[in-house]
């Protein structure tokens, strides 16, 4: 099976994170992501990845609660990696107030720590999700993110 990171991350994802039952330990979960045929490699990168995350969400500061409108200038880097549709996504997503200013430099962070040379809309929509998902106060921006990932947009949104 030849996967990528974001692959591992969305398997996590929909058969973990969001079930009832977690494997307890690291070792279990990493066993069961090999039986599904993700490489160990692989494996290694999405935990180091989620653990990333989990760290540099513990370090947002009151800084998630300004209501503060802010423009974001993408850097050469990241428009080459982020394409001019994604951008407008993420936009989009901030202006529907799904992601706050906060929440969207953690995505674009995690989404350029991704080692794939071009990013798509949907494994940013992913990124954004995961994002949202440990975020105090940002239930039901993740659930309209969760919405707008399996059933295309929602109609709140509009």
């Amino acid at each position: 099976m030849n996967e990528n990171l974001i692959d591992v991350l969305i398997f996590i994802y929909e058969n973990y994170m969001d079930a009832e039952t977690q494997p307890q330990d690291q070792t279990l979960l990493e066993e069961e992501l090999s039986k599904a045929g993700f490489e160990k490699d692989e494996i290694r990168k999405a935990f180091d990845w989620l653990d990333e995350l989990a760290w540099r969400q513990g370090a947002i500061t009151d800084a998630a609660s300004s209501t503060r409108q802010s423009s974001r200038i993408f850097t050469s880097s990241e428009q080459q990696r982020i394409d001019l549709e994604t951008r407008g996504m993420l936009l989009y997503l901030e202006q529907s107030g799904i992601l706050d200013p906060v929440s969207r430099e953690l995505v674009i962070e995690r989404a350029m720590a991704l080692d794939t040379p071009e990013l798509e809309a949907d494994d940013v929509k992913w990124i954004v999700l995961l994002v949202l998902l440990n975020q105090p106060g940002q239930e039901s921006a993740f659930a309209l993110m969760e919405e707008l990932i399996y059933n295309g947009d929602p109609e709140v949104l509009h």
